[in-house]
C-alpha cells in the first residue's frame, strides 16, 4: 500500500514509524513532515489543510490510505474531501470534528446521550460571563469553545485568574475560537486519557495513557500542549475503563450516529477520576500528543491493520494486542516554552542514540539544515521508551535525554511522578 500521513509533530512521527512496521506497507509518505520522518519516510513540504493540495499529492502518488494527524485538517473538512474522492481515510467528518473543535457542541452531546461530566454554562459576552464566575466562585475553569492548540483552558483557582482568562479569550487571545466561552464546575481527581477508535458503529479501545500538561515539575506552571507521558495509566483500572466505555463512549458514539454525524477516527477521551467514577472532561478527535508517541511504541506495526479496519468499518474483526509493559516519553522543549522562545538552535548527540524497538526518539519541532537537526518549535523531540516497569520505563528514557546535547533545551526531570 502507498500510504500518507498528515501532520508534522510528533504524533505523526510516531504513526509513521509504527506504520512503516507493517508489511502491508510499500510506501510511506508524510506531508509536511519534519526531520525525524525524513529519516524513515518520503517528505512532501504542503499544508494538510491545503485540501488541494492534499488531493493532488494522492493523486501523483497513488494513494491508497491517508491518516489525518491533527486536529486543524480534521475541522476543515479535508477527511470529508479524501473519502468524496474516494480514498480510503483515517479521521472524522468536521462535522463529528466538531467533538474537539466545539466545547459547546461536546456539552450538547453529553446532554443528550445523559454522559457524565462537569456542568457548565456557555457566553458570548465578557460581562455575563464574569458574573456567572462570581455567583460560582472559584476555583473554576474557563474554556475558549475552539480550536486554540491545546492552550485555550485556564484552571483557575482563583476569581482574578478565571476573569483575566475570560479577558484574554474575549480579548482575541485565542484567535476566533474564542468567540464563545464554556465555563465549568472545577472536576476533582485524576486525570487519565482513553483513546477509543470507532468506525461509526463498532468500537475498539486502544489504550490508555497519563500526561503532564504543565510546564514545571510538580505539575506546577503554566499548561502546555504536554511535557510527557506514560503508557498505561494504572489510575485507569480495567473496572474504570469498562465503566468509561459503558456510561461515556458508547452513548456518545450512539448519539452522534442517531443525529447523521456518525464518528469515524479515533476518540480520545480525557477523564477526571474520582472514587472510581470517570467523568468526560472533553474529547479529541485525533490521538494525543505526547500520549499517541507511547501508544505507538506498545502497539508497533499493527497500527495500520487497526487504522485500516476503523476505516473501512470491521473494527468488529480486529483486536489490539498489547505487550505487557510500559512506555514513557520524556518532551525536550526550547528554553522558554510555554512563552517565547528562539527557534534555529542546533542540535547534537541523536544519532548516537538507539532506534530500537524499544528506544526511539521522535522529532515533533526539527527541520535539517547543512547537515546538522535543528529546532522549530516549542516542543521539539519525544525521548521515548519501553520497559517492563514504569521505573525501568523512566530510566532508559532518562538516559537517552542526557546523552543529547542541546543548551537550549529543557525538560521536566519528574515524568510519571503519579504512579511511581
Amino acid at each position: 500500500m502507498n500510504i500518507l500521513v498528515l501532520g508534522s509533530g510528533g504524533r505523526e512521527h510516531a504513526l509513521v514509524w509504527a506504520i512503516k512496521q507493517n508489511p502491508k506497507c510499500d510506501r510511506l509518505i508524510a506531508a509536511p513532515g519534519n526531520a525525524g520522518m525524513a529519516q524513515i519516510a518520503d517528505c512532501a513540504n504542503i499544508d494538510p489543510c491545503d485540501t488541494d493540495a492534499v488531493l493532488a499529492l494522492c493523486a501523483e502518488n497513488a494513494i491508497d490510505f491517508v491518516v489525518i494527524g491533527p486536529e486543524a485538517p480534521l475541522a476543515a473538512g479535508v477527511a470529508d474531501r479524501l473519502r468524496a474522492q474516494g480514498y480510503l481515510t483515517f479521521g472524522p467528518s468536521a462535522a463529528a470534528a466538531k467533538l474537539e473543535s466545539s466545547k459547546a457542541f461536546t456539552k450538547e452531546i453529553c446532554d443528550a446521550c445523559d454522559a457524565p461530566t462537569a456542568k457548565y454554562a456557555r457566553f458570548t459576552d465578557l460581562d455575563a460571563a464574569k458574573a456567572y464566575v462570581r455567583a460560582q466562585g472559584a476555583p473554576i475553569v474557563v474554556k475558549a469553545d475552539g480550536l486554540a492548540a491545546g492552550k485555550g483552558v485556564i484552571v483557575a483557582m482563583t476569581l482574578d485568574e478565571a476573569y483575566a482568562g475570560l479577558e484574554d479569550i474575549f480579548g482575541g487571545a485565542f484567535g476566533a475560537a474564542g468567540t464563545e466561552v464554556v465555563i465549568e464546575e472545577f472536576m476533582e481527581g485524576e486525570e487519565a486519557s482513553l483513546f477509543i477508535l470507532s468506525d461509526g458503529a463498532n468500537i475498539a479501545a486502544v489504550g490508555g495513557a497519563q500526561d503532564h500538561k504543565r510546564v514545571g515539575e510538580g505539575d506546577t506552571g503554566p499548561n502546555t500542549g504536554g511535557m510527557g507521558a506514560y503508557s498505561p495509566a494504572p489510575v485507569l483500572t480495567p473496572e474504570i475503563e469498562a465503566i468509561a466505555i459503558d456510561t461515556i463512549i458508547k452513548p456518545t458514539v450512539a448519539e452522534m450516529a442517531r443525529q447523521g454525524t456518525p464518528f469515524q477516527g479515533v476518540l480520545y477521551a480525557g477523564l477526571m477520576i474520582k472514587d472510581g467514577q470517570p467523568r468526560l472532561v472533553e474529547y479529541n478527535v485525533r490521538f494525543g500528543d505526547p500520549e499517541c508517541q507511547v501508544l505507538m511504541l506498545r502497539l508497533g506495526g499493527q497500527i495500520l491493520d487497526l487504522l485500516l479496519a476503523c476505516a473501512e468499518g470491521r473494527l468488529d474483526q480486529v483486536q489490539p494486542n498489547w505487550a505487557d509493559d510500559v512506555a514513557m516519553t520524556v518532551v525536550l522543549a526550547a528554553n522558554g516554552y510555554p512563552g517565547t522562545y528562539k527557534k534555529g538552535t542546533q542540535i547534537n548527540g541523536l544519532d548516537a542514540l538507539p532506534n530500537t524497538s524499544d528506544q526511539v526518539v521522535f522529532h515533533a519541532g526539527t527541520a535539517a539544515k547543512d547537515g546538522a537537526i535543528i529546532a522549530t518549535g516549542g516542543r521539539v523531540l519525544n525521548v521515548t521508551a519501553r520497559g517492563a516497569t514504569l521505573q525501568d520505563a523512566q530510566r532508559r528514557a532518562y538516559d537517552m535525554v542526557d546523552a543529547i546535547d542541546w543548551p537550549d533545551g529543557f525538560c521536566r526531570r519528574d515524568i510519571g511522578w503519579r504512579a511511581l
